[in-house]
């Protein structure tokens, strides 16, 4: 069973992206910021990581250029989440190494779907 860590400082939307993905059989963990989920990260690499972009003490931006940087976690996809939705922020969100970005508010299929795909590699 693949794992996904969420990171989202919306409580909300992190357990609506939990549902989800736990219903579409996936085992998730959760940070609430980007200083945890690289914490977490360190300590237990995720197969997937669900990335907000706007949160306190680190931004995902700042959190994906980080895994990508690292040999240890660069292969780790990460789909960004963002309600950032312009093409800018899509742009930017892939420069900095995100393998996918999805704009809030999200079709629950869409997510599921991207996080599905880029499991299977």
């Amino acid at each position: 069973m693949s794992t996904v860590l969420i990171v989202e400082d919306s409580i909300a939307q992190r357990e609506m992206i939990t549902d989800l993905l736990k219903a579409s059989g996936l085992k998730v963990t959760h940070a609430s910021d980007g200083v945890e989920a690289l914490e977490s990260i360190q300590s237990a690499p995720p197969d997937l990581v669900v990335l907000d972009i706007v949160m306190p003490r680190m931004n995902g931006y700042e959190v994906c250029r980080r895994l990508k940087s690292d040999p240890k976690t660069q292969n780790v996809p990460v789909v960004m989440c963002s309600s950032k939705g312009e093409e800018f922020d899509r742009y930017w969100g892939m420069k900095q190494g995100a393998d996918a970005y999805i704009a809030k508010p999200f079709q629950p299929t869409e997510l599921v779907g991207t996080v599905k795909q880029l499991l299977r590699g």
